[in-house]
């Protein structure tokens, strides 16, 4: 049986459909592919994707705890999906980038989100969806 969103407002009607849109693409990609990943390993690899930022830049930059970023971190390293390297400026600081394997891995991961796109494009519209993420894109003023 599907939810019924009529009678929830703007916050809780964003958060269903984000819950539900995530579940989906984690799904597809899980039960699709070899290497299973994490909401928390995509946003990471995300914050990462053609750039070599440092690990506590990324730890600042996910809705994670700093322990649970190094966790997840370490959880990409040893699946081949990211490397780790001193930083050339700081050597405290680590530098991480995804592998090539990493990068596979996420742009199967966009293709799957766009043929979702498409799908939702398909039920309401392109005009609507471009407008939709118009909306959600522009300042709100918060």
């Amino acid at each position: 049986m599907s939810f019924d969103l009529n009678n929830l407002n703007l916050i809780d009607v964003l958060s269903e459909r984000h819950i539900k849109l995530r579940k989906i693409t984690e799904n597809l990609w899980n039960e699709n592919n070899d290497i299973n990943l994490s909401h928390s390993e995509w946003s990471i690899m995300t914050r990462i994707y053609k750039k070599q930022p440092t690990i506590a830049y990324v730890s600042r930059n996910v809705e994670i705890s700093r322990q649970a970023t190094h966790k997840f971190i370490k959880q990409l390293a040893s699946k081949g999906l990211v490397e780790i390297s001193d930083a050339k400026i700081n050597k405290k600081e680590k530098n991480i980038h995804l592998t090539e394997l990493g990068v596979s891995c996420y742009e199967k991961k966009e293709a799957l989100k766009a043929d979702l796109e498409r799908k939702i494009a398909d039920n309401i519209g392109s005009e609507q969806l471009q407008l939709l993420e118009d909306i959600l894109k522009s300042d709100w003023g918060l």
